[in-house]
């Protein structure tokens, strides 16, 4: 079973690369503007996982720079994900607010929508 998780994660992989989507082209102004709006946002997720690789497709199709977080090959992104977010399930988008607030949102379709909010401003 490893084995066959292993070739699709490849493939996976390989889709994203070859299907890689362009960005959104906006005047360096509103992307400054943007970039300081998700500059609190991080993307807790593992390389193969097909929901993480729906979600980075968001994320590079609205041009948003988002931190991403691996947090299956690093132990201390996925025990900060375990132990703050409640779960250890990834795609998991960590919001802070500008107060300190932290929200995590877990489940891809609502990230992607949360991300068209943000990049719709």
């Amino acid at each position: 079973m490893a084995i066959i998780r292993w070739v699709l994660g490849r493939i996976i992989l390989l889709l994203d690369f070859l299907t890689r989507p362009r960005g959104v082209k906006r005047p360096p102004e509103q992307q400054a503007v943007l970039d300081q709006q998700t500059a609190r946002l991080s993307l807790y997720q593992y390389a193969a996982c097909p929901f993480c690789v729906k979600v980075r497709r968001a994320m590079r199709r609205r041009s948003l720079k988002i931190e991403t977080r691996d947090a299956k090959r690093q132990a201390d992104y996925r025990q900060e994900l375990q132990e703050q977010g409640g779960q250890l399930k990834v795609p998991c988008l960590r919001i802070e607010s500008d107060n300190g607030d932290v929200q995590w949102m877990y489940e891809s379709s609502d990230i992607v929508r949360y991300l068209d909010s943000v990049a719709a401003v």
